[in-house]
């Protein structure tokens, strides 16, 4: 890992200050990030852009412009706003697009991806006339996510054409797409790798660039950076007139910030001990009970035997809006009005979230050393009131 260390800056945070609830950016983890982000770019020749989905807080697509090649787009809201707050024209990708918003899209991109070979032939013709690059997304039937909601390499995927239903190119196509990692590591790119040259190989030499997806997560503090570098330069050596393009969905702002809840009360039931907090898992934390996976909350850790646990309950009426348990690491009881600082959720958090039982959305925040914390957004009623009729 290049730089800061993450863990301590933020256990040096003093969060008592700081609004609740939020989501908040923290600058100095995202500058840490993103200088790993330019190691890849400079030392390994590729290009790297920035996903939306996964991130779309484009309060920083100013600093992110500065440290990436473009941005990707899966609708076109998010090309939309790749165009109007990026600045460039972006690289849009979606599972399927549409008469009623094609033309609109076309005047967002530089760059667009078909699902099909039927959704190509409908649409592709009008996009190279507008002189945009298309590309196909393939299926590599390949790939190493365990979790099946997140896998979209099987071989029945809706997502991209498998090779034994492309014997051919078709004709105007100049890159290829696949993405089939999720949080992965450069093996992980390498097993996909092969089975993409082994299934696709053949088409390479007529084409320009080639995607290889997300789910690079090059900040993370065990990702070996070096060999992602080393396994780059080997494959452009082998086909030297491809571009090719990474966009690490999570990577730019993996563990960049917090989500800031605070205890509005302290539920005991059936020997279950529960902090009632002012967020929500379902609304906006969704990714923990998708996926599923256990965030980490600064000042706790995983609950031991002869330990008091405490599960953290939503404030939605879901049933299921609870996850636990942790213990605090110096063993205090808790109190009404503390702070739960849950680690890591900026990427897949904002994105995600809903305003389901009119909960109040989290502000969204940055904090800079030295500084402080600039509230750059608060959501109320209208916004809630907005997304109904």
């Amino acid at each position: 890992m290049i730089g800061l260390d993450k863990d301590r800056a933020l256990r040096e945070w003093d969060f008592n200050g700081v609004p609740s609830p939020s989501y908040i950016l923290h600058s100095e983890l995202l500058a840490a990030n993103l200088k790993v982000i330019d190691k890849v770019r400079r030392e390994a020749g590729v290009e790297v852009i920035v996903a939306l989905k996964a991130n779309a807080m484009w309060s920083i697509f100013p600093v992110l412009r500065q440290h990436s090649d473009g941005a990707t787009a899966s609708s076109l809201n998010e090309a939309r706003l790749v165009l109007e707050e990026y600045g460039e024209k972006a690289h849009t990708y979606a599972p399927v697009y549409t008469e009623k918003e094609f033309p609109s899209l076309m005047a967002c991109s530089s760059h667009i991806t078909f699902n099909s070979v039927g959704q190509y032939e409908r649409f592709g013709e009008r996009a190279r006339e507008a002189g945009i690059s298309c590309g196909l997304r393939v299926n590599p039937e390949y790939s190493t996510v365990e979790t099946d909601l997140y896998n979209p390499a099987s071989p029945t995927s809706r997502l991209g054409v498998r090779s034994v239903d492309l014997q051919e190119l078709p004709e105007g196509i100049e890159g290829l797409h696949f993405h089939s990692l999720c949080e992965s590591r450069p093996k992980d790119l390498a097993g996909t790798l092969q089975a993409v040259e082994e299934r696709f190989g053949k088409f390479f030499p007529h084409i320009k660039w080639l995607n290889m997806g997300g789910g690079h997560l090059v900040t993370h503090k065990d990702y070996d950076v070096d060999e992602l570098i080393c396994l780059l330069l080997n494959f452009k050596a082998r086909y030297p007139h491809l571009r090719i393009i990474l966009e690490p969905g999570s990577a730019f702002t993996w563990d960049t910030g917090c989500l800031v809840a605070t205890v509005e009360d302290i539920v005991r039931n059936g020997g279950v001990n529960t902090l009632m907090l002012n967020v929500s898992f379902a609304c906006h934390m969704p990714d923990c009970l998708e996926m599923p996976y256990k965030p980490t909350i600064l000042g706790m850790h995983d609950t031991q035997e002869g330990e008091t646990g405490w599960q953290m309950g939503g404030n939605s009426c879901l049933a299921g809006d609870y996850y636990g348990t942790w213990s605090f690491d110096d063993g205090h009881e808790p109190k009404v009005g503390e702070r739960v600082v849950f680690r890591d959720m900026i990427h897949y958090t904002m994105v995600k979230t809903t305003m389901f039982n009119g909960v109040s959305h989290p502000a969204i925040c940055i904090y800079e050393p030295g500084r402080g914390v600039k509230v750059v957004r608060e959501f109320g009623y209208e916004d809630y009131k907005g997304r109904n009729s």
